[in-house]
């Protein structure tokens, strides 16, 4: 299986993950929250996906380590000189100003050029599609074009809008936007004309199918865990309290888990939810400021929610949790 953010799927059956764009200058105060919202915009995987069945009650959790302390809050960002998307032995490597394409020896097939600076890469049926920000505050914030180009050669395809990405097959692409009354993603095909939309926006979860944590900045929110399905329909799961959860885990066996205001939930592909956790549970009316991080490394989940402090919106309290990630069924270990 390739990295997460070169999977592709047929859309349709069922599930890869995918930020927001400030509605006013005075939005622009909670871009840190909305970048750890969306610490990276390539899609998430949801593990093999075979057609085992994924049961949210399968999965429990047991707290290892937990700590607070004052600090910065959970801020990720792509490591200097980590691709941003591989396929075979091809990398596609981002600085300002430019895109390219290396192979494996190290040699750049290609470069295109244009004004703004790379954030994240798909790759599918000899496409490439780069969203990028601005350098510039714009109309469109610090939001820049959507590129889809020729893997061959780097030419320009199709330039489109959008902030988040996620690849299917043969050279079709998930396009994302919210903000300034867009809650939207449209599916194009490997020209960039648009075959398909959705009213849905959020972190894509690609597998056998699409599946949408969603993420509205509404108070009070709507976003759910959803489907999308052929000719723009909708099926909605379990209801979120925060406006802008964070980018979730998606398990072996395709269960979603996600942070939303303090409680870790767990969403099968049924789009069954179910509660693991209720690590520091917020109220909908206090998830404003809040930035929350999950990761996963081998059977442990890492949890960090940084709290605001009161009257302080830069001093946060971080708190971590070391969580044991179980399979109900799994095997008893005898000693």
């Amino acid at each position: 299986m390739g990295s997460a953010n070169e999977i592709c799927a047929d859309f349709y059956p069922t599930d890869a993950v995918g930020s927001a764009l400030p509605k006013d200058a005075a939005v622009l105060s909670a871009r840190g929250r909305r970048a750890a919202a969306t610490i990276t915009r390539m899609p998430i995987p949801e593990g093999s996906g075979r057609a085992e069945r994924a049961e949210p009650g399968r999965w429990r959790v047991t707290v290892v380590d937990r700590h607070s302390a004052v600090g910065r809050p959970p801020y990720l960002s792509r490591p200097d000189g980590r691709p941003l998307a591989r396929r075979d032995d091809l990398r596609i490597q981002g600085g300002t100003g430019e895109v390219s394409c290396v192979d494996v020896s190290g040699r750049t097939r290609w470069t295109h050029a244009f004004d703004g600076r790379p954030n994240a890469a798909h790759v599918s049926g000899g496409r490439v599609l780069v969203t990028t920000d601005s350098l510039e505050y714009t109309p469109w914030g610090f939001l820049g074009p959507a590129l889809l180009l020729d893997l061959a050669d780097g030419t320009l395809v199709a330039e489109l809008r959008g902030e988040r990405g996620a690849a299917l097959r043969g050279g079709r692409f998930l396009l994302g936007l919210e903000g300034y009354d867009f809650f939207d993603t449209w599916q194009h095909d490997r020209d960039g004309a648009t075959v398909d939309s959705w009213r849905s926006y959020g972190h894509y979860v690609v597998g056998t199918g699409v599946r949408v944590v969603e993420a509205d900045r509404r108070h009070p929110t709507e976003s759910r865990v959803v489907r999308l399905l052929p000719g723009g329909v909708i099926e909605r799961g379990p209801r979120l309290t925060d406006s802008v959860a964070p980018r979730p885990v998606v398990l072996e066996d395709g269960t979603i888990l996600v942070l939303d205001a303090g409680v870790l939930r767990a969403v099968d592909r049924s789009l069954a939810g179910t509660v693991l956790a209720e690590l520091l549970p917020v109220a909908a009316d206090n998830t404003s400021g809040l930035i929350s991080e999950l990761r996963l490394d081998g059977g442990r989940l890492t949890a960090v929610i940084g709290e605001p402090g009161p009257g302080r919106p830069t001093t946060y309290t971080v708190h971590t949790w070391t969580l044991a990630l179980h399979r109900r069924d799994a095997p008893t270990r005898r000693t």
